[in-house]
């Protein structure tokens, strides 16, 4: 099983929690398998977390079609959302910002 794969496995289980969460807002789920951040454009590789090596898989729900996008960051893009989610309360950052439009518009490409 290569990592998209992998990743795809892994929204689905976050699909089922999202719906379990958020009932019929959620329809279903994309994944963005690319190879770029959509944060800054780098690459996404396997980053340590806590000595081991990792893959950042996030979650957003695009609400207008209700559809959950899975996606990965690379290291620079993980290292500012999880600085900004230690803070309490958790804070966005212009990244995510970003990384939503970025999202949003790589979908409705793919999927009109």
């Amino acid at each position: 099983m290569d990592i998209n794969e992998q990743a795809e496995a892994m929204l689905a289980q976050m699909l089922i929690m999202a719906k379990a969460q958020f009932g019929n807002a959620i329809k279903n789920s994309w994944f963005h398998a690319s190879d770029t951040c959509p944060g800054c454009g780098r690459r996404v590789a396997v980053i340590k977390h806590k000595g081991k090596p990792a893959l950042s898989l996030n979650g957003f729900i695009h609400r207008k079609p209700g559809v959950l996008i899975g996606y990965m960051l690379c290291s620079r893009c993980v290292k500012v959302v999880m600085e900004a989610g230690k803070k309490f309360p958790p804070t966005e950052t212009p990244l995510h910002a970003t990384i939503e439009m970025n999202l949003i518009n790589a979908y409705e490409q793919r999927n009109g």
